[in-house]
């Protein structure tokens, strides 16, 4: 069952027509096909329609869908025997940020990335993919980990922030994100980052500071939330959509000023409408970029991964 957004509410009285249809199909044996097909190629145009002209607020609202994929569903759809690691080696196990070896088309890489939850109980337990300090410390081993045996990184970004309470400034936060930062900018090995739903502030940056840097159509990146900088400019989040529209946060206005080098088209009506398709393109794409850096030695890796990011905004 589809969970609707404002702005889908079109589509969804048209495609709640269709299932009374089909009920009344079923019932009473009345012969209503030719109406079903008229309108559902009458639902899909302008679904299609709709997902073509998304205003940057909207496109934030995609993002942020409850039944958007994760990490897991990439994992399950995309990479195939995915062993996970755990812990920091110093304080605990951060389940907003998951990791481990897998292998993408066969090829052996390290995965790395913020998972959400799709309801209360997974979302507690992963705290609404927020990371504390020992989830970026535990990204900064595993990158380790994976230069010292020479595997490629591959990260998915999916998160608001990092958690601000107060634990987790007393566990050195800002230091976490830091040194995960600069672990991303060190390693000598290809490291291929994917926007694949939200990337909010140092959070995401912490995973984020690849050579190639992917984002999937509908999501977003940006320093802060539309909201919070509403709050801040106008003191209102109500201003979010106005906020999102400066803002620059959608992939298309990224990828015109060169902070993100790739967009991964998704499924017609977003990632959450086929989730299993929506892993295969980023799969694929993923794939092709990782063939594109295996011919770079770590030194030209490293350099390159520099340059790119010292030449944003020159």
């Amino acid at each position: 069952m589809i969970s609707y957004l404002d702005f889908e509410k079109p589509v969804a009285a048209l495609e709640e027509r269709i299932v009374q249809l089909r009920s009344v199909n079923a019932l009473h044996d009345v012969d209503v096909a030719s109406e079903i097909g008229r309108l559902e190629a009458k639902s899909a145009e302008l679904l299609a329609s709709t997902y073509a002209s998304l205003t940057p607020w909207q496109k934030t609202q995609v993002a942020r869908h409850p039944q958007r994929p994760h990490f897991r569903d990439y994992v399950a759809h995309a990479f195939t025997d995915f062993m996970p690691l755990g812990g920091d080696r110093l304080y605990a196990d951060d389940l907003a940020i998951m990791g481990g070896f897998a292998r993408l088309n066969g090829r052996r890489v390290m995965l790395i990335g913020h998972e959400k939850g799709h309801d209360t109980k997974t979302r507690i337990a992963h705290n609404f993919g927020m990371g504390k300090p020992e989830g970026y410390r535990k990204a900064i081993r595993l990158m380790e980990l994976a230069s010292r045996f020479g595997l490629p990184v591959v990260t998915l970004v999916d998160t608001s922030g990092a958690f601000p309470g107060i634990e987790a400034e007393e566990r050195g936060q800002a230091e976490a994100i830091a040194r995960a930062t600069e672990a991303c900018l060190a390693i000598g090995v290809p490291m291929v980052a994917a926007i694949v739903g939200e990337g909010g502030s140092g959070g995401a940056v912490a995973l984020a500071s690849a050579n190639r840097v992917l984002m999937m159509e509908h999501a977003v990146y940006s320093v802060i939330s539309p909201e919070g900088c509403a709050s801040i400019l106008w003191r209102t989040s109500e201003k979010a959509p106005e906020a999102a529209q400066a803002m620059k946060v959608t992939a298309q206005d990224l990828k015109r000023i060169n902070v993100i080098d790739r967009i991964v088209k998704e499924p017609v009506g977003g990632a959450h409408r086929d989730p299993a398709a929506a892993a295969r393109m980023l799969g694929a794409a993923l794939g092709e970029e990782l063939d594109l850096l295996a011919k770079h030695t770590p030194v030209q890796l490293v350099a390159a991964r520099e340059a790119r990011f010292l030449a944003i905004g020159g």
